[in-house]
């Protein structure tokens, strides 16, 4: 299986430390974050790798390049004179899953134990069009999942916005999203933008007559690290990751 890691983004939860680098080099416990994607992603079988960058891009490519891409088959996607969001900066990387099998999506910052062998075997058995990693616990951005867990909308519990993708459904059901997804290649033809969009609103576009599945993981060893606060928790949870690999 072939991953995307989206690491362009400007890091503004994380100031000030992205004032100064981009967020993908922000470190947990000595080590910057994407090389601790990049290892896990290895430890479970993913060697080839594509990563988009923006913010600070020079320096991403640099480190890269002074670690040996760490011996993995890495790309990359920039994304210079615009950042390009979720979706648009996975439809620019279309190109680097012409192989036609499902991919997996994770976002730099999230540090999770979830079995992502597990999840292709359920995205498999569902003929999913999609998966997301989706826990209990709180937010204020849920997806809705019907009693199958085939996304039917998205819900705002701030603003009080709602958007269904099947209006008439009963017993939806919030869960939060992970910051990971498997995905199947066939969704770059049915993407009908360019330049900057919203993964969301794409799965949402689309859950009315594709399979968007939900895959429920533990929110016990899982971690954003988007803010300052969350960074030792991440050290925490890093910790007992490397320990369960010993």
């Amino acid at each position: 299986m072939k991953a995307m890691i989206f690491a362009a983004g400007l890091g503004t939860r994380l100031r000030p430390y992205t004032e100064t680098m981009p967020k993908a080099l922000v470190p947990v416990a000595g080590v910057p974050m994407l090389e601790i994607l990049i290892r896990h992603l290895q430890k479970n079988g993913i060697n080839d790798i594509i990563i988009n960058v923006h913010h600070f891009a020079g320096y991403v490519i640099e480190f890269l390049k002074q670690n040996n891409n760490f011996d993995a088959n890495i790309a990359i996607s920039i994304e210079e004179d615009l950042l390009l969001d979720t979706g648009g900066g996975l439809k620019k990387a279309d190109w680097f899953f012409s192989n036609q099998q499902p991919f997996l999506v994770q976002n730099v910052d999230v540090i999770s134990d979830v079995d992502y062998h597990d999840m292709l075997a359920f995205h498999n058995n569902n003929s999913a069009l999609a998966t997301l990693a989706v826990c209990n616990r709180e937010t204020t951005r849920y997806f809705l999942f019907d009693e199958q867990m085939q996304l039917c909308g998205w819900e705002n519990t701030q603003t009080s916005e709602i958007k269904m993708a099947h209006p008439g459904t009963q017993n939806k059901s919030r869960f939060a999203f992970g910051g990971i997804h498997i995905i199947d290649p066939s969704i770059f033809s049915l993407m009908d933008k360019n330049g900057k969009f919203s993964i969301v609103d794409t799965y949402l576009g689309l859950a009315a007559s594709n399979k968007i599945m939900g895959y429920k993981h533990n929110p016990d060893n899982w971690v954003d690290m988007g803010k300052p606060q969350e960074l030792i928790k991440a050290e925490l949870i890093l910790g007992k990751l490397n320990s369960l690999d010993r």
